[in-house]
């Protein structure tokens, strides 16, 4: 599963963390739902100020623990081979975007359990914490909301983030591809076929399962239907719904990656690309190049080559940078995105490392370029015709499509 774009964060120990835009809804009602309900009902003496700046933290730091959840994968991931450049962080929770499959069922194992691990120890530890800055809590079963109400803002904050983090873990758990129980139930699954598609499906099917029964669950606390352990409400159901409409989803979605990898094994990027397109001079007028290139073709992007160079590329986006009517005196040359800003292949690269690279940035197509030259191009529908033709006719299903720089 790839989310593509987000805002950047930085890199840890040289992953980039990235956060969806989808984050800030469930940011928000975390933040609502804990200034408004759940701290004021556990210290009605805090001022509203007071309880909307612990609830404020406690959000921040219970995504940090998704944070600290998705790279200890990555990093235990990292040791056993398998290639993770980027963590993103959503309404959902997190997600550590794979390049390669684990090379073993064993290094699967220790991968997807690396997780719930590091969840169970945050969670034990905010208890342990809140605890020591506090002392143990004296609870009266008849009189529990007293304990409570007892905690400064730093405890309070930690008794929270503790069960949260251990009943992350324990959700985590479940056997349903792709969360981390399912690729245990992968892992062992692989360990006793031998065959990682196989398994794979069959966690897969086990991830659509407990997906269904989630939205299933969901559908019927929508209708006013009380469910043990969960209760019921309309706003529980419908956040029920939408996980188990993600998750159904992410299981189908992995499955198809599994079996994308396995189509462009060993399929280099030169095997793929197109060699037949139009290529433009930079010191053509913009007006020629709408009217007797961009028009009449359907071409949607155009390198652009100096000397036999490749010096750029021209797309739609590029002529946003002037008004229509500046288009007869404005060069090719001087909209263009340079060599040196677009993401090219060398013609020995894989067409999976190419699909890759199309989807993180969005893009259609990329160039390939050896030694300066312009080789071809690699299309997203080129590398979609191959799959239809060598993989399974599900994988030609077309990705959105974009008109940045490269398009």
């Amino acid at each position: 599963m790839r989310l593509p774009g987000g805002l950047r964060l930085g890199h840890v120990a040289g992953i980039e963390i990235a956060v969806d835009a989808s984050l800030l809804i469930i940011f928000s009602l975390i933040t609502f739902t804990l200034a408004v309900g759940v701290f004021p009902g556990w210290h009605p003496d805090w001022s509203a100020a007071l309880s909307w700046a612990t609830a404020l933290a406690a959000a921040v730091l219970f995504f940090a623990s998704v944070l600290i959840h998705e790279l200890s994968h990555a990093l235990v991931g990292r040791v056993h081979g398998v290639v993770i450049r980027r963590i993103t962080l959503f309404m959902f929770g997190g997600m550590a975007q794979m390049e390669n499959e684990p090379p073993t069922w064993r290094a699967e194992l220790v991968m997807a359990i690396a997780g719930p691990l590091a969840s169970l120890g945050l969670g034990f530890t905010f208890l342990w914490l809140a605890a020591f800055i506090s002392g143990p809590l004296d609870v009266d079963p008849d009189k529990p909301q007293e304990a409570l109400a007892a905690l400064a803002p730093l405890p309070t904050l930690l008794v929270w983030l503790g069960p949260v983090n251990i009943i992350l873990a324990i959700f985590n758990l479940v056997p349903g591809f792709p969360m981390d129980g399912g690729r245990v139930l992968r892992a062992i699954l692989w360990a006793v076929t031998g065959n990682l598609r196989l398994a794979t499906r069959r966690a897969s099917q086990a991830g659509q399962g407990f997906a269904w029964l989630l939205m299933a669950t969901g559908f019927a606390m929508l209708l006013g239907v009380r469910v043990p352990f969960l209760g019921g409400g309309f706003l529980s159901g419908l956040w029920l719904a939408l996980i188990g409409w993600f998750l159904n989803n992410a299981a189908i979605m992995s499955y198809r990656q599994l079996l994308m990898r396995e189509s462009l094994a060993d399929v280099p990027a030169a095997r793929l690309m197109q060699t037949r397109f139009t290529r433009i001079d930079p010191q053509m007028r913009v007006s020629t190049l709408v009217d007797e290139h961009l028009m009449p073709s359907g071409q949607r992007a155009f390198p652009v080559e100096q000397d036999g160079r490749f010096v750029g590329m021209i797309s739609l986006h590029d002529l946003r940078k002037r008004p229509r009517a500046a288009w007869d005196r404005t060069t090719v040359g001087e909209i263009m995105t340079p060599a040196t800003a677009i993401v090219a292949l060398a013609p020995r690269q894989g067409a999976m490392e190419a699909l890759v690279l199309l989807a993180q940035r969005d893009l259609n197509q990329l160039p390939v370029v050896e030694d300066g030259t312009l080789l071809g191009l690699v299309r997203r529908e080129d590398i979609l015709r191959w799959l239809s033709v060598h993989g399974e006719p599900a994988l030609a299903e077309p990705p959105p499509r974009g008109d940045q720089p490269g398009r």
